[in-house]
């Protein structure tokens, strides 16, 4: 990952876990999501973003996220390197095959730093 793109994925976590922490699992789910788009090419910060994902649903006592997230774990350490679909957000009420569309500051990210770019 380059340093760029782990910054700001670093960044996204730490906004994340810091609203788990207070207790606003909306806005942590919401950097998790971010996170998500950002990290899905690489198979342990992909995995991550899905394990934070499972601690929401935990806490939440949703039981759709947190099966969909086990799931979506082994998922992202499994094929991660081989494809992701574009932009999905990660969450388990998300199709995991669809492509979604990236908001425009990541996408700027992705562009230049991803997986693929000329960077």
């Amino acid at each position: 990952m380059h340093p760029v793109l782990r910054q700001a994925y670093d960044a996204e976590i730490t906004v994340a876990v810091n609203h788990y922490n207070a207790g606003d699992l909306q806005l942590a789910f919401s950097h998790l999501e971010r996170a998500h788009i950002l990290g899905q090419s690489f198979p342990i910060e992909h995995a991550k973003s899905h394990w934070w994902m499972l601690k929401v649903g935990w806490r939440r006592r949703d039981c759709v996220e947190i099966s969909g997230q086990l799931l979506r774990i082994l998922g992202a350490l499994l094929f991660s390197r081989m494809w992701v679909p574009i932009g999905n957000t990660g969450g388990a009420r998300v199709p995991p095959f669809q492509s979604m569309p990236i908001p425009e500051d990541l996408q700027t990210l992705l562009d230049t730093y991803g997986r693929g770019s000329s960077t």
